[in-house]
């Protein structure tokens, strides 16, 4: 199994209304030859990357609404970045709008290995905002309405001899998918994101959309000893502000790699998969100190309830 290994995130500047998919994939196959030159075998890049974030807007038309999503992978949009990664011998992980043969519609992710073939997909399981129109905001938040929920779990996939778990933006704040894809031997847990500063219904002061951003990366490697590599698309998006903060997290729980920008940036740091192991065999050894017969509440119940009676006599 590769050890080590050049992993790169590709953060996105503003995708606006106007620009196309062949405009962006040609941006996203640049930063795919940026980080080639730069060392990387594989690139991140984030959340519903080919378009701007339609969830913002409220769409009755079924037919405009439908014009975000892919209905095959790759298509002949896309295709550009497959051949050239390809021909690059570099793997990535894309996020993206997902309408399938059969009229569903998911927040999805795949994961494409040195060759070019597609080795692991996921839907995205959190998702936030809301499912009705909230006046008097300068964006909605529709990904509730937009959506299902994801049908697939959460996967961990082999890819060029690395264990890559995957999840999405939202998912990146709720431990238990650190924890679940831990439980499958992930090495690496990739994610792209969508992180707008004003979100109807959460009132957050700006400084801390990045803190919680990064300590949910910093949190989820440390607890789980694993890498994790966020990806976001940042900057002004049709007039909207995305945070920024793409980055690459150690088991330590150190940012070894950020971005310094909200533009296109490629970020890029050496990954010793072996840095893991004392994490794992001392204060994170699941086998050793785990106990899971004492966390059955977890799955039991979904939201705050009374606490649990407790007989100590």
């Amino acid at each position: 199994m590769q050890r080590t290994f050049n992993l790169a995130v590709a953060q996105v500047g503003g995708i606006q209304p106007e620009e196309d998919r062949k405009a962006v994939v040609a941006r996203l196959v640049g930063l795919l030859e940026d980080s080639h030159r730069r060392g990387a075998s594989f690139v991140v890049y984030p959340e519903l990357t080919l378009t701007t974030f339609f969830p913002r807007y409220w769409r009755d038309d079924a037919a405009v609404l439908d014009s975000y999503f892919e209905r095959e992978m790759p298509n002949a949009e896309v295709q550009p970045l497959f051949d050239r990664a390809k021909t690059l011998g570099v793997g990535f992980y894309l996020g993206y709008a997902e309408l399938t043969p059969d009229g569903r519609h998911f927040n999805t992710s795949i994961l494409v290995d040195s060759a070019g073939t597609i080795r692991g997909k996921y839907r995205k399981v959190h998702l936030p905002g809301h499912a009705d129109k909230v006046e008097d905001v300068p964006a909605q938040h529709l990904e509730k309405r937009y959506f299902e929920v994801g049908d697939l779990g959460f996967g961990v996939f082999e890819v060029d001899g690395i264990r890559v778990g995957m999840c999405l933006c939202n998912d990146r704040r709720w431990p238990e998918v650190y924890r679940v894809l831990a439980l499958q031997g992930a090495d690496l847990v990739v994610l792209g994101y969508n992180t707008p500063m004003e979100v109807p219904g959460w009132r957050e002061e700006p400084h801390a959309k990045m803190e919680t951003h990064l300590l949910s990366l910093r949190a989820g490697a440390y607890q789980n000893a694993v890498w994790v590599a966020a990806a976001g698309k940042s900057g002004d998006e049709d007039g909207c502000h995305l945070i920024g903060g793409s980055a690459i997290v150690a088991p330590s729980a150190e940012i070894v790699a950020k971005a310094r920008t909200e533009d296109d940036e490629v970020v890029i740091a050496e990954i010793d998969l072996e840095f893991s192991e004392p994490y794992r065999q001392n204060a994170f050894n699941f086998a050793a100190h785990r106990r899971p017969e004492n966390y059955s509440l977890i799955v039991d119940r979904v939201g705050r309830g009374d606490p649990i009676p407790v007989d100590f006599s």
